[in-house]
């Protein structure tokens, strides 16, 4: 697994994650952001607390690709 990836992001408090199959939606008090995640990687989001995996090997960067995109959406939110 991509050593990014392995990094789970915590969501701060007035902030919201939707995570509806691979469309992902952050919400905080500076708006509202969305991004479809590629279909080779899992999200997983439980207890305030994100994080990321490779459906396959050869698909670990895009993984720590997602885990970078999404740590920023939630940053940019709040």
């Amino acid at each position: 697994m991509s050593r990014v990836a392995k990094n789970p992001i915590s969501v701060p408090a007035g902030s919201e994650v939707q995570l509806q199959g691979q469309q992902i939606v952050v919400k905080g008090k500076n708006g509202i952001l969305e991004h479809t995640i590629h279909p080779e990687v899992n999200a997983n989001y439980a207890d305030k607390v994100l994080t990321f995996a490779a459906r396959r090997p050869s698909a670990k960067a895009m993984a720590g690709t997602t885990r970078a995109l999404v740590a920023n959406m939630v940053q940019g939110v709040t």
